[in-house]
Parts: C-alpha cells; sequence; structure tokens
C-alpha cells in the first residue's frame, strides 16, 4: 500500500530518487498525509465490520461508504510516483481508475447495496496483514531482509553470487554488484514491495472474510502464500540480474525509452524487466492463483461477484457458471 522508501540520491540504485519530481509532489510522497489516509480507510472498515456484528447496519454501511471514499483518494495520491519515480503504466493507470471505483463501490454501499460489506471486510482485514509490515521495523526488516537473502540464493543457483550489502534504507538488502563487471554500472535492492506482502495480504484478506470451514481456508491460505512466495522469488532474481546486466540495453529501445518516456539510459533494463515484464505476468498469475482458491475456497466467490458488479454494473451469479452453486452462502452445504 505504501510507496517504497527514497533512496539515496545515488547513480547507482535501483531507484533514481524523487529529487526528479516538482516539489510539491515530493513533498507530499514524503509526508505522512498518503499513509494516513490509507490507516483512517482500513480503520473505517473495521469499525464498519464491528458495527455489522452488532447489527447496525445502516451504520457499518455509512461508514464503509465513507471508507471507501478515503481510500480511493489514496491511491489517487500515489498516482504521481507511479508515473514519476516508478515509471509504470499500468501502475499509474490502476491508481488513476482506483478514486472512481472506490467512489462508485462508497455511493453503492450507501444506496444500500449491503453485500459490499464482505469485500470492506476482506479489504479491512488485508490491511491488518499488511500493516505489521508497513509500521514494525523489526517486522518489515525480517521481510526485506529475509527475501534478499533468497533472491540472493536464486541468483547464486544460476551462477551470480554479489553479495548482500547495506541499502539506502538501512537494511541488508542491496546486491553488492561490482560496477566495473556490468553492463550499465546499476545494481537492486530489495524493499517491502519485493517480499510480496501486498499480494499475501490479498488473499489473507479474501480467506478469511468469508464463511466457510477453517480448515479449508487454512488450505486456501498456505497454498496461496507457498505460490506467490514461489512466484516472487523467480521475479526477484529476474529483476535483479536484468538491470546491472542490461539484458533489454537494445538501442532501439533504449532510444524509444529515453526519448519518449523519459528514462534514463541505464535504467532501461529495469524499467522493462519490472513494469513490462513481471507486472504484466503479476496479473496473470494473481488471475490463476484465484482460480486456485476458488478450486479449494470456493466461497470466494462471493465478494467476487461484487468487484466484477463494480466494474461492469452487471450481476454475476459465479457458483453456477463455475458450478459451485452448493457451496453459496446460505445452503447446507457451504457449512460442511
Amino acid at each position: 500500500m505504501s510507496m517504497p522508501p527514497a533512496p539515496a540520491p545515488s547513480g547507482n540504485g535501483l531507484f533514481v530518487g524523487l529529487e526528479s519530481m516538482p516539489a510539491t509532489i515530493t513533498s507530499l510522497l514524503n509526508s505522512p498525509f498518503t499513509d494516513a489516509l490509507a490507516w483512517v480507510a482500513i480503520a473505517g472498515f473495521l469499525v464498519a465490520v464491528v458495527l455489522q456484528w452488532q447489527n447496525v447496519r445502516d451504520g457499518a454501511r455509512y461508514l464503509a461508504a465513507g471508507s471507501w471514499v478515503v481510500f480511493g483518494l489514496f491511491w489517487l495520491t500515489m498516482v504521481p510516483y507511479f508515473y514519476y519515480d516508478a515509471q509504470s503504466p499500468l501502475e499509474t493507470v490502476l491508481a488513476l481508475a482506483a478514486l472512481p471505483l472506490c467512489v462508485y463501490t462508497g455511493y453503492l454501499l450507501y444506496a444500500g447495496r449491503e453485500s459490499l460489506l464482505l469485500l470492506s471486510k476482506a479489504v479491512a482485514i488485508m490491511g491488518l496483514i499488511y500493516l505489521p509490515a508497513e509500521l514494525i521495523p523489526v517486522v518489515q526488516r525480517w521481510l526485506i531482509e529475509t527475501t534478499a537473502v533468497q533472491t540472493h540464493y536464486g541468483m547464486e543457483l544460476l551462477g551470480y553470487s554479489p553479495g548482500i550489502e547495506e541499502g539506502s534504507n538501512g537494511y541488508y538488502s542491496r546486491f553488492a554488484f561490482d560496477p566495473e563487471e556490468t553492463v550499465t554500472g546499476r545494481t537492486t535492492h530489495i524493499v517491502l514491495a519485493c517480499t510480496g506482502i501486498g499480494s499475501m495480504a490479498i488473499f489473507g484478506g479474501l480467506t478469511a472474510a468469508v464463511k466457510a470451514p477453517l480448515r479449508r481456508k487454512a488450505v486456501a491460505f498456505v497454498a496461496s502464500i507457498g505460490i506467490i512466495w514461489f512466484l516472487n522469488l523467480i521475479r526477484n532474481v529476474f529483476i535483479s540480474l536484468s538491470s546491472p546486466y542490461g539484458w533489454f540495453q537494445f538501442d532501439w529501445l533504449v532510444s524509444l525509452m529515453t526519448t519518449y518516456l523519459g528514462s534514463q539510459p541505464d535504467r532501461v533494463s529495469y524499467l522493462v524487466a519490472h513494469n513490462y515484464v513481471a507486472q504484466p505476468l503479476s496479473v496473470v498469475a494473481l488471475v490463476a492463483i484465484t482460480y486456485f482458491v476458488v478450486k479449494i475456497l470456493p466461497e470466494v466467490l462471493e465478494p467476487l461477484e461484487d468487484v466484477l458488479f463494480v466494474f461492469t454494473g452487471n450481476e454475476y451469479d459465479l457458483f453456477e457458471a463455475l458450478g459451485y452453486e452448493d457451496a453459496r452462502p446460505g445452503t447446507a452445504d457451504s457449512e460442511q
């Protein structure tokens, strides 16, 4: 949910820093305002869940509706980061689309679509999973440094052993490639977004929010986390080697991205590997993992139906379409 920490203005890191942005945008991203919006939204969702438990349904709907608007504002504040620093077209478009989608979700709740409280509950649980990684330094350090060690081991299996040193985030997460022995002279370092905690939180929230036997929920959660961990490891190894060794430093591509996208020449391989290869494949992987989770825990189709309604404005019966009518909430089989 939160952006990676701003690195020191070094010419040898994975990120180029925020100094190239307009001063007002840099100030906004470095302020507590952006993170505060996310945490206010999550807190609102959690209180709405409690109100629903207390059968204060109208209060739950109204509070959740307002929380969705705040959540949309959070993603809007992330647009400058995704556009200027991350230079990620996919994340920029998604962040821009988040505000109208979240406002529409809030409107639907306010207008009486109570089923969206389940989706709100899922987002609240996602926040609870992500919060410790964002706010507790010892948890964040463990996640980042463990991911760095595992990524380094993956590189060693391919014959690369740069070593790990302290990065600009203060953690031992920077791969110590010798700039004299690489194509671009750049290196990479692991940040919180590289740990896969965001994707893990998504499936943790979905599996925890729905009503189903604990055993199946646990199996779905553990299976999805394991797959995410493995795929994320491959992703990290791929990006961490692509950047220093310039796997995408083709002359025509460098010319295209520097001329029309404002990229730094020595950063092209990182941007292509991260933004144009890994990110689209990550979306495909999330869809595949969702299908796999549905096979184990078809109850997650309930919030997914509401997601489709928000996106399309049409009602879909995924339980019937996928042959899981017995798992529909309220049926006898769904409680077994």
